[in-house]
């Protein structure tokens, strides 16, 4: 009988970090991956090229309305239903403009549900299956972002601070299982999203460095991944400054 395929869901599977992480995961061995994304043709996309990588996985592409909790619910517990899940990654996100969002109440509200909202309603929808099955790892992409907030992008920060405290309780919500919670916060990165600030002379860490710190730390089952690792000095500095030398700098 053929060994099992190791079971993965992604959701947010156009994102480019999550893109690179199946990427190494398909590498390492074949696997049956659920990719899930807002839009279908470019979901599809994604799998096609994953399929040409690694022909004897499985790849199925999935699309469902990230910010519609029923939707959400639907989605998760049909995956769930099929079979038993190894490992969740949920990467979904954007960068909004924070000037936009603080003059357009509709952008800030639809930043805050796509950042912060979205993702932990995927989280606990996975979490108590995985409970229930004392099994597998869930992983959820924050930011460093939200570990102190900045006048450049304190709208994305907040949502990203949600998910941080989000993880942090889930972990201890399930610490007595086998399942295991992955908080990841990567630091800025060259990808579509951030296209637009490299312009401006940023400087971004390589996708798929940032992807094999990722994919590594999941398999660790570590609590806490930064991406790469020097954002945990960088964060641990930035959070401990007093804010009279906080508040004087343009960041």
């Amino acid at each position: 009988m053929p060994a099992r395929l190791k079971r993965i869901v992604i959701i947010g599977a156009t994102s480019a970090i999550a893109e690179h992480c199946a990427r190494l995961w398909l590498a390492n061995a074949p696997a049956d991956i659920t990719l899930v994304g807002r839009n279908r043709a470019r979901t599809e996309r994604v799998a096609t090229d994953l399929r040409v990588r690694s022909s004897d996985s499985l790849l199925r592409v999935l699309t469902a309305d990230f910010n519609d909790p029923q939707a959400i619910r639907q989605l998760v517990d049909g995956i769930v239903a099929e079979q038993t899940v190894d490992t969740v990654l949920i990467a979904h996100g954007s960068l909004p403009d924070q000037q936009n969002c603080q003059s357009d109440l509709q952008a800030c509200t639809e930043a805050l549900m796509v950042n912060g909202v979205s993702p932990v309603l995927f989280a606990e929808a996975f979490a108590g299956h995985m409970e229930q099955a004392n099994h597998g790892t869930l992983a959820i992409i924050g930011s460093v972002a939200g570990d102190r907030g900045r006048k450049s992008n304190y709208a994305y920060g907040a949502a990203k601070g949600l998910i941080t405290r989000y993880a942090e309780g889930l972990q201890h919500r399930l610490v007595k299982t086998a399942v295991k919670v992955v908080l990841i916060k990567p630091g800025p990165t060259d990808t579509p999203m951030t296209a637009h600030l490299k312009q401006q002379g940023g400087k971004f860490s390589d996708v798929a460095d940032v992807a094999r710190v990722i994919v590594d730390g999941i398999a660790k089952n570590k609590a806490l991944v930064y991406a790469p690792g020097k954002w945990a000095l960088i964060m641990l500095v930035i959070r401990s400054l007093p804010n009279f030398v906080f508040n004087k700098m343009d960041i």
